[in-house]
């Protein structure tokens, strides 16, 4: 039996079971006012949603892989196209583009056509350095990460912050060679 084709975005989004749009959104605002009263400081902030989205990502990986039905990739832009078309409507229901390859292909931009965790969000003055959406790096570092490559993300551009978009770059730092627990001749 020939194995399945990889399925889109969009199917798997569909035939998915989803909670209330407004009730994530609003859930995620809420742990982030949470932990803006809890650690104080805006860049501790950023490193605690960069962390809770890392461990989302080695968790989400898993059922990308098992609903996606996509082969391995072949390379990093595969990869990043990937997450882009399939990953980002699999998951949050939104579109994105894969933009500005550097040129040796190890570093581009995602840019996302709508954020669906900033509706009825404004930032005040005193939050002026939060990456309201920074758990969207730590989960594509994680994800990545679960399938041999270390990244760096982060967001190049907020609408939020008065940008035009919502922009993340996704560097590649290395890949990670696979490492086997036994040798298969012993």
């Amino acid at each position: 039996m020939p194995p399945a084709a990889p399925r889109s975005g969009e199917a798997i989004f569909s035939s998915v079971e989803r909670v209330n749009a407004e009730l994530f959104t609003l859930t995620y605002g809420a742990i982030v006012r949470q932990l803006l009263t809890d650690l104080e400081e805006v860049e501790e902030v950023n490193k605690q949603l960069d962390q809770m989205g890392y461990n989302i990502g080695i968790r989400l990986i898993d059922e990308f892989l098992a609903k996606s039905n996509v082969s391995r990739c072949a390379d990093f832009k595969e990869t990043a196209e990937m997450i882009a078309k399939i990953g980002f409507k699999m998951f949050l229901g939104v579109s994105a583009s894969v933009v500005n390859w550097d040129a040796d292909g190890s570093c581009c931009s995602i840019v996302l056509e709508d954020n669906p965790l900033v509706d009825f969000v404004e930032l005040p003055d005193t939050c002026q350095g939060l990456f309201y959406c920074n758990i969207l790096s730590g989960v594509i570092r994680g994800a990545l990460e679960m399938v041999a490559m270390k990244t760096e993300v982060t967001w190049i551009r907020d609408m939020l912050r008065g940008d035009d978009a919502y922009e993340l770059q996704v560097k590649l730092l290395k890949q990670i060679p696979e490492e086997y627990p036994y040798k298969d001749d012993e």
